[in-house]
């Protein structure tokens, strides 16, 4: 058999897998938030805050999101080998490379074939993040490493010697590279660019009679001093005036830059030969669909103009987002979002730009550690759907009062002036659902009573890979594969009777799988119905009653094996099917039990 070899990633543990419940989500009312009034047509209040393990939250969206997210932005604990005040991150090595091929693996599949991942990591783990999702994403779908400037070498980090460390890293991936289509994003510089010193005398006249003269010279006749006095006249002011003066007249305002002649096409060359050839005069080149080219003297006339750009609802002279992100220092980030959070808050300016390079207004954007909640912060304000999750209580200290602020527009740190917030929206808060199956008196395991009949069936459609969609007309269609492929879950025992009767109401045209207690017929007397007893037919599908994969520094072995890491090559493996649930946005569900309906309800049991 042929088979094909790729080089990847290997540890110790790497092939053992968790055996994840599909848990369902409850909403909890009371600290689900939406604004006192509409403020706008299009106020989203389907947004979700999930309290519970990040993985089990991300086998909880499958279902319903997977191939709907449009980015996803990750901020995983670094494994320092340090403990952050929130997140106990020094974690054994090879541990800490399953929790995060495990939760990439499932955010792979969240993804739009368009979306993009951003992965916040540290160094000491960059290289080895790398390789783990260029296995999941492919290496081709690698779009960049950024690297973001996070500190300054001063304070107690400037006393050891050595290198000083002042950055983190930014991993760019495109779920599928030929459906990525980023955003073009300019960076604003508040410094002018000086090299621009040149100014056009005549700007009304035909390009080939053009004159320049000196950009210092125009600022000082236009202030009525003399040149050589400008700066000592102006003291201070000297530099925002002359900015000012700069953007005020950019079309007039240029310099002169030798192009690559090997990287320039042939129309061009030319260009360039006969400006060198003849100084006297400014040499046109139109161009189709694309900017006119001025020349003179060998080189191209480059305006100011051409370098401004509206940014945060400002004109400054803007440069297209290269790999380094030096200009997002805040001074002021302990103070964003009114949250304290020591040491792993991330700015709203950086999770800004993720998302103007990856999104548009109403897609969804997910984080699945959450931290303080900035971006949700950030995707609310910037008028995208979001999802986050988090294991932690700050989920409920932190992250709550920091959205109802944003819903309610009281949140003016961070981008709210950028991006114009006043306010507006909501979200839902959810908790993962208990287990469903747990162990009684006796050691053995049942359906946990927690559930009631929608929760039963709701967490059944998720385990039979069927997409939860009760219908109001028939009974027995809580859930459903393909259109014609449904499912019934009910806790009571079905007769022969009962059952020709769902199997007649089904039809001819139409499959339904049964799922119930016990049942009184020959299981293959009818064509369209496969019957299958509950909770048999799930307790061996998953690991039932773990609520926690975090992997805390307290659960680690206390030594590793030898070897725990080597780079090699392994034999490719099928990829898994795909569950038959067609994404869709998450119902809400209650906590609140719900009691049996009356005759024609959801719940309801045939007649005999």
């Amino acid at each position: 058999m042929n088979r094909k070899q790729r080089l990847e990633l290997i540890w110790v543990g790497k092939d053992e897998r968790p055996r994840l419940e599909p848990r369902i989500l409850l909403e909890d009312p009371a600290l689900s938030y939406h604004a006192a009034r509409r403020v706008s047509p299009d106020d989203r209040f389907d947004n979700i805050l999930i309290h519970g393990d990040n993985l089990l939250a991300l086998k909880a969206l499958e279902p319903d999101f997977r191939g709907t997210i449009k980015c996803v932005y990750v901020d995983p604990p670094f494994n320092t080998h340090q403990d952050l005040f929130y997140y106990e991150d020094g974690m054994e090595h090879s541990r800490w490379l399953s929790l995060m091929r495990d939760r990439f693996e499932l955010l792979h599949s969240l993804l739009r074939s368009d979306g993009t991942l951003f992965a916040h990591i540290g160094d000491s783990e960059l290289g080895y993040l790398i390789a783990i999702l260029d296995e999941i994403f492919g290496r081709r779908n690698r779009k960049a490493v950024v690297t973001f400037k996070q500190g300054a070498p001063t304070g107690h980090k400037a006393i050891n010697p050595g290198v000083v460390n002042t950055t983190n890293f930014l991993l760019v991936y495109a779920r599928d590279d030929a459906s990525w289509r980023p955003k073009r994003v300019f960076v604003g510089r508040v410094e002018r660019d000086r090299r621009y010193t040149k100014w056009l005398a005549n700007p009304g006249d035909p390009p080939e009679q053009w004159s320049t003269g000196s950009l210092s010279d125009a600022f000082a006749n236009k202030l009525g001093v003399a040149a050589r006095e400008l700066k000592k006249r102006l003291a201070a002011d000297y530099e925002r005036l002359i900015t000012e003066f700069v953007h005020k007249n950019a079309e007039r305002v240029l310099r002169l830059a030798r192009p690559d002649y090997d990287a320039i096409g042939a129309a061009a060359r030319e260009a360039v030969d006969m400006s060198s050839n003849d100084r006297s005069r400014v040499y046109v080149l139109e161009r189709e669909n694309h900017p006119t080219m001025y020349f003179l003297g060998g080189e191209r006339i480059l305006f100011y103009s051409d370098k401004l750009r509206v940014v945060d609802g400002e004109v400054v002279a803007g440069e297209p987002l290269t790999s380094l992100w030096d200009d997002l220092l805040s001074n002021n980030l302990h103070n964003e979002g009114g949250v304290s959070f020591p040491r792993s808050k991330k700015p709203e300016a950086l999770i800004k730009r993720c998302l103007e390079l990856s999104s548009d207004v109403d897609d969804w954007i997910l984080d699945s550690f959450a931290g303080s909640g900035t971006t949700g912060a950030v995707a609310h304000k910037m008028r995208r759907r979001w999802i986050m999750a988090e294991l932690g209580d700050h989920c409920r200290t932190h992250i709550v009062p920091r959205m109802q602020a944003v819903v309610e527009g009281r949140d003016e740190s961070g981008v709210t002036k950028a991006v114009a917030w006043k306010g507006g929206g909501g979200f839902r808060y959810y908790r993962l659902a208990p287990t469903l199956m747990k162990q009684d008196a006796f050691g053995n395991l049942v359906i946990n009573p927690a559930y009631n009949p929608e929760m039963l069936a709701q967490a059944v459609c998720q385990l039979m890979g069927f997409r939860y969609a009760p219908s109001e007309q028939h009974y027995w269609q809580h859930g459903r594969a393909t259109e014609r492929d449904f499912i019934y879950v009910t806790t009571t025992s079905l007769t022969h009777a009962q059952l020709r009767a769902i199997s007649e109401d089904v039809g001819s045209a139409r499959s339904l799988l049964v799922c119930c207690k016990a049942f009184d017929a020959d299981p293959d007397a009818f064509e369209n119905l496969t019957i299958k007893k509950i909770p048999q037919a799930v307790l061996a599908k998953c690991e039932w009653g773990r609520d926690d994969y975090s992997l805390r520094v307290a659960d680690l072995p206390d030594a590793a094996p030898a070897g725990a890491i080597a780079v090699g090559t392994a034999e490719s493996a099928t990829d898994a099917a795909a569950p038959r649930a067609a994404a869709r946005p998450a119902r809400r569900t209650s906590t609140e039990p719900v009691a049996m309906r009356p005759k024609g309800g959801l719940f309801d049991e045939p007649d005999a």
